[in-house]
């Protein structure tokens, strides 16, 4: 099997060409752009005739929307132990992101004006869940429930329909278990300009979060503005960072694990001390895709989409992760490197620590959102959390001995920027001869 390999010399320039390589094509702009512009124009219609061109599937204004009965018959359809799952998901989730929301604050700054901030929900939230071959049934929990956290009062979810008009049972399921009461059939960039512009049907919304593929993803840049956008993430990839301690088999599974998705995107990355290390993972990444059915796209994605850095030192490792910016993060090492990778490592979406760590956990169980940047936008962005459902207003109030004690300096920074008239709005009241306050 022969795959991409570099010297940790030529990390950064490496990653760089292969991630260009590998990235979206230019060419989605110019398909995504008239579907927007059609939704835009008109409405249900326009998202329909996209449905049925795009999916396959036919649906109207009587179909277009998943109704509280089908949910609750996915729900009552699916075992007991995967309604089980569902819920202790759901509880995992929700434990994790009531510890990152944020807290109101007040406090007086020098001149003895008091300053705060206050976070309020979102009003209206739009989410994206990917269907068809692939229906994930995690990520509406994975972005549903931070919503939920946060305070969102009106949650909606779009997702594609399949071929015959259905929704997975599976999604169905979550959506009951959720209590979600607007949930259409619509995937695409035409479910985004849906939720972005708005129709007779669906009422627009303030943000749109949520994964997708290269079309849907372009979508959500173009229509950032009209609405708020979380993040812009693409396939799935991992980096795993094996040292001489890893488990062969278990890095195989892991790096395989990811290529399951089958999109033909996805991406893979490796960081190994020595030659050696390499060849026992490569034979196990043989010998595994040997016992899989249906690996025509996983032995692609390790021919083409697939890096491997030879790394000796960690300065070495730390500047091919941080090149990377991986959405997933395992460090299979030694439990004593594992302090120092995770400061120096500070570009990844998630970071799974240790040999007993796979990614699968973030997927499915551990809490936190697996909704994370990709494609190297880890070096300036985070995973969703439900801080992102929210949004922060800064609180000012003065008092007259405030004013007078600032007013110098209001004065200087008007006459630097020109600006006469913001000093006197602060000086009508310094020259009051009365103060009002309130």
């Amino acid at each position: 099997m022969k795959v991409n390999t570099i010297q940790a010399s030529r990390a950064n320039s490496a990653v760089k060409r292969f991630r260009d390589a590998v990235s979206f094509s230019v060419e989605t702009e110019k398909v995504v752009r008239p579907i927007l512009a059609d939704v835009l124009k008109r409405g249900d219609k326009a998202v329909f005739d996209w449905t049925e061109k795009l999916d396959k599937a036919r649906i109207d204004s009587r179909t277009l929307r998943v109704t509280a009965t089908e949910m609750k018959a996915g729900w009552q359809r699916i075992s007991g132990s995967e309604r089980k799952a569902i819920r202790k998901a759901i509880q995992s989730i929700k434990d994790y992101h009531k510890k990152c929301l944020p807290s109101d604050w007040t406090d007086q700054n020098r001149a003895g004006i008091t300053i705060g901030e206050r976070f309020y929900p979102i009003t209206r939230v739009g989410l994206y869940v990917p269907g068809g071959r692939v229906p994930l049934v995690s990520t509406v929990l994975m972005t549903a429930v931070p919503a939920q956290v946060a305070g969102v009062k009106e949650i909606v979810l779009c997702t594609p329909p399949r071929k015959d008009g259905s929704v997975s049972d599976g999604l169905l399921a979550a959506f009951h278990a959720l209590g979600l009461k607007e949930v259409y059939r619509i995937g695409g960039a035409q479910a985004i300009g849906a939720m972005a512009y708005g129709t007779k049907k669906i009422t627009p919304v303030d943000m749109i979060a949520g994964p997708g593929n290269a079309y849907v993803m372009e979508a959500k840049r173009q229509v950032y503005g009209q609405v708020g956008i979380d993040l812009l993430p693409g396939p799935s990839e991992v980096m795993v960072i094996a040292d001489e301690g890893a488990t062969p088999e278990w890095v195989a599974a892991d790096l395989l694990s990811q290529a399951e998705h089958g999109t033909g995107k996805e991406k893979l990355y490796l960081s190994v001390p020595t030659k050696a290390v390499w060849e026992s993972i490569q034979k196990e990444l043989e010998q595994q895709l040997s016992q899989t059915e249906d690996n025509g796209t996983m032995k692609a994605i390790l021919r083409s989409r697939f890096l491997v850095g030879i790394c000796p030192q960690t300065e070495d490792v730390v500047a091919f992760a941080n090149a990377v910016a991986p959405e997933h993060l395992e460090l299979q090492v030694d439990k004593s490197r594992i302090t120092e990778l995770t400061k120096k490592i500070t570009t990844a979406g998630a970071i799974l620590q240790g040999y007993d760590t796979p990614t699968v956990l973030g997927d499915f169980v551990a809490g936190p959102s697996h909704t994370l940047p990709t494609d190297g936008t880890g070096r300036f962005s985070g995973g969703l959390q439900a801080i992102d459902f929210m949004r922060r207003t800064s609180l000012v109030r003065s008092n007259p001995r405030a004013n007078q004690m600032v007013l110098p300096t209001v004065e200087a920074f008007s006459s630097m920027e020109s600006l006469p008239v913001h000093a006197g709005s602060l000086r009508l009241r310094t020259n009051a001869k009365k103060g009002r306050t309130s």
